[in-house]
């Protein structure tokens, strides 16, 4: 009786396992003849359109306008890179390329240098801020395009390029001939330029405050970061100002090591997509910075990969965040190659969550009352008029300026940044529990830096 009852069990399950097997399969045929009507559809309209439309179109065009389209019908941070965007992306995001190493704008019809960076062709040859390129290989560039311009300066590593150019305040063009070189556009900024040519990261003397600045995160960031660190741990930092403002994001990747650099445990983030393995990561012991006070300072214009950090250390205590609210982006781009890498596709696969579980990513229709983004810390939310913001912008640009004779302007006050210093001297008084707690000066032990191959996975 009990062999005849399991078996009947038996024939039962084997029934219901090949009743449900069956079910699976012709759900997935169903799938399949639904996707092959609609690929059937849209090649009978892009045949239609090419056969009959009024006028000629270009098959490429037509392409391309149907992939942004279907991007259209997922997010804002998806979208569809062409062949004649793909190299500046790249150079985007690796922040890397063959040139001599000017940052360069338009004013007054004219291409006139910004700033050379240090030790690049340009930098050694006496090239300076306020300097007029008035011709490339022979063309005259007043009236270029910045984009052409650019583009003529750039090319293959070791290659010459000649330009002409008049220096600031004189009037007689000088040719030169430079030899391009691998430009690594740098993501790490201090507070001024030293009378060496590199950045100096000191803020205050008395209590010793360091400031960093970081415009993207790069493949480079995070041997940026600690360089610039590692020289102020050197020099017996009290504590530490990291200025995020402006940040649009990047690499993840750069972002997680950079948390890790400054925590020694904790969750740094977690990230959960349909088609991805949830996954998370924590900060590990060893190579983590001393525990000085240390403020982030944000705004509205902090997304992505500056979100991720600056939640990460404030979810664990190890900083405060003072400015604005940040922007709420809290979803994972992965940049697709297609076309052998002539094109790419950045697709929205994941999205990240902060250490405490609250959500960072602003949907559409979410009220400001909503959660989402990054909060500054009580007491430090300090909103910046669209004048301050002007100010602080012609202030910084400024001290970006290699070799400028212009002088910040002694008038303005970042109050963001004032608060931020503030705090840090508060925590270093007697009696706030903290002062010996940031008093350890030893040189930590490396961290690995950002993998060469780091994953792309950020916002533009």
């Amino acid at each position: 009786m009990r062999t005849s009852l399991f078996s009947g069990l038996v024939c039962l399950l084997v029934i219901s396992i090949s009743a449900n097997q069956a079910s699976a399969y012709d759900e997935e045929r169903a799938r399949e003849r639904d996707q092959y009507e609609l690929m059937k559809l849209f090649v009978e309209t892009f045949q239609q359109i090419e056969s009959n439309y009024v006028k000629e179109v270009d098959q490429r065009v037509l392409m391309e306008a149907a992939i942004r389209g279907m991007l259209t019908e997922l997010d804002q941070y998806s979208s569809f890179i062409p062949p004649r965007s793909v190299r500046q992306f790249t150079q985007m995001v690796e922040q890397e390329f063959g040139g001599i190493g000017v940052t360069v704008n338009v004013r007054n019809r004219q291409i006139v240098v910004v700033s050379p960076l240090p030790g690049t062709p340009a930098h050694k040859a006496g090239i300076r801020a306020g300097d007029v390129i008035v011709a490339v290989e022979g063309l005259p560039t007043k009236g270029m395009r910045l984009s052409d311009t650019i583009q003529k300066l750039q090319g293959p590593v070791g290659r010459p390029v000649s330009i002409t150019i008049v220096h600031a305040g004189e009037t007689d063009p000088i040719d030169k001939t430079l030899v391009r070189e691998l430009i690594k556009a740098p993501t790490v900024r201090g507070e001024r330029y030293a009378d060496d040519d590199s950045w100096d990261y000191v803020l205050k003397a008395e209590p010793k405050i360091g400031y960093v600045r970081m415009t993207h995160f790069s493949r480079f960031t995070v041997r940026e970061i600690k360089a610039a660190v590692d020289s102020l741990v050197e020099q017996k930092i009290d504590g530490l100002v990291l200025d995020l403002r402006f940040n649009p994001g990047g690499l993840l990747e750069a972002a997680i090591q950079i948390a890790d650099l400054f925590l020694d445990k904790g969750e740094i983030v977690s990230v959960k997509g349909r088609a991805v393995e949830s996954r998370s990561w924590s900060a590990q012991k060893g190579g983590t910075y001393p525990n000085f006070p240390m403020a982030v300072l944000v705004n509205a214009y902090s997304a992505s990969a500056s979100e991720v950090l600056s939640a990460c250390l404030q979810d664990n205590k190890r900083a405060i965040v003072v400015g604005e609210r940040t922007w709420g982006k809290g979803s994972v781009q992965n940049i697709v190659r297609l076309e052998d890498g002539d094109s790419a596709l950045k697709l929205t696969t994941a999205s990240y969550h902060r250490p405490s579980g609250v959500n960072i990513h602003r949907f559409p229709k979410m009220k400001a009352s909503e959660e989402w983004g990054v909060t500054p810390d009580e007491g430090y939310l300090i909103p910046f008029t669209a004048a301050e913001w002007r100010d602080w912008d012609a202030d910084r640009s400024k001290r970006d300026i290699l070799d400028s004779k212009a002088e910040s302007d002694p008038e303005f006050e970042d109050r963001q940044l004032m608060a931020a210093v503030s705090y840090i001297e508060d925590m270093l008084s007697p009696g706030s529990g903290t002062a010996e707690e940031g008093a350890t000066t030893d040189s930590p032990s490396p961290k690995p830096s950002a993998e060469e191959n780091a994953e792309e996975a950020g916002s533009e």
